[in-house]
């Protein structure tokens, strides 16, 4: 069995712990959150009665996990990785990998030097339209031109989570579009552009961009867009809008995930129920997020590389790192390079 010790206890943390629960050679021995209480109702929820500690230092040298699962607030991910890793633990991560390069890269630097697995969880790499587009690409020819909306709702940056301010929606939303993108082109991008707009959230309180599109260049030619906003209506019938294109010379690959197979109308509103990321099927958790956690179990247990990438999740990183620099220069930026690559 491969013993996991979960650090954070927000609504990602309850995702993961369902999720494990459900393998068959897994279970979660430990939760850590900096809210002992949020730590115990956690624990709680589970049959597996999995220890409770205060912070994440303690559960990794508690010699009770032999892998962390990372569910902590974005800028949180890059110190607690390197502490796991030097551990000996394994490592899955929510998205981003990190929300700097220098922490992206010392986690990286870790993670390699004491050969553990660690995976960030790009879940959309396991929704079945992405991986069929993976393997059609070749019918579209050499990649042009793509574009990636991932919009949210007014409800996750005022009432979903309580730490906006210290992100971005680009950080939270297009870091799975650059994640899916990459990996569709078989590409990496070497300099971008970027904008933000500033207005509603700041009125409300919450000091971070309303939207953000970054124009980015690969390093064969093709080009791209990647919007991110989180000021939709909350009447939008989903809390997502994500939709994804690829023109290549010879054809184009369209992915909109407005509608998932259902629709629902009542008195109340006309819904568009999401259920390719998750899910439950006859009481057991399924989707493209059960699927990605499983595999990264999987990977922690045989020793295999995860599908997922630490060189691409780290890519990712530098892309947005980049974009964030273009917005306050207001020019373009190039994208930081991986010091392991020689070395791979």
């Amino acid at each position: 069995m491969l013993r996991v010790g979960i650090i954070g206890a927000g609504i990602m943390a309850a995702g993961h712990a369902e999720v494990l629960a459900a393998h068959p050679d897994a279970v979660v021995t430990a939760v850590a959150s900096r809210t002992r209480h949020s730590a115990e109702r956690l624990a709680a929820s589970t049959s597996a009665n999995p220890a409770v500690f205060d912070d994440a230092d303690a559960l990794i040298a508690s010699g009770q996990v032999d892998a962390v699962s990372i569910t902590t607030p974005d800028p949180l991910h890059a110190e607690m990785m390197v502490a796991a890793a030097k551990a000996g633990l394994h490592i899955l991560v929510e998205k981003p990998f990190t929300t700097d390069v220098p922490g992206a890269d010392a986690a990286a630097a870790a993670i390699k030097d004491n050969d553990v697995r660690a995976m960030c969880l790009f879940n959309h790499r396991w929704v079945p339209a992405y991986a069929q587009a993976k393997q059609r690409m070749a019918e579209i020819g050499q990649p042009v031109v793509g574009y990636a909306r991932k919009d949210d709702t007014i409800f996750v940056p005022t009432e979903m989570i309580s730490w906006a301010q210290s992100t971005t929606c680009a950080w939270f939303l297009s870091s799975h579009d650059i994640d899916l993108m990459t990996w569709l082109m078989d590409d990496q991008i070497t300099r971008v552009y970027a904008t933000a707009r500033y207005g509603r959230l700041r009125r409300s309180g919450i000091d971070t961009p309303d939207a953000i599109q970054i124009q980015a260049q690969f390093s064969r030619g093709a080009i791209a867009t990647f919007e991110s906003a989180w000021i939709y209506p909350n009447t939008f019938p989903t809390v997502v809008d994500s939709y994804v294109t690829v023109a290549g010379e010879q054809g184009v690959i369209q992915l909109d995930r407005q509608k998932e197979g259902i629709t629902i109308a009542t008195e109340q509103a006309y819904a568009y129920p999401r259920n390719m990321l998750q899910r439950v099927v006859h009481g057991q958790p399924a989707g493209a997020y059960r699927d990605a956690i499983h595999h990264f179990v999987d990977c922690a247990r045989s020793g295999a590389q995860p599908l997922v990438s630490v060189a691409s999740s780290r890519h990712v990183t530098a892309v947005l790192a980049a974009a964030h620099e273009s917005i306050a220069c207001a020019a373009p930026v190039d994208v930081a390079p991986d010091p392991l690559e020689a070395l791979r």
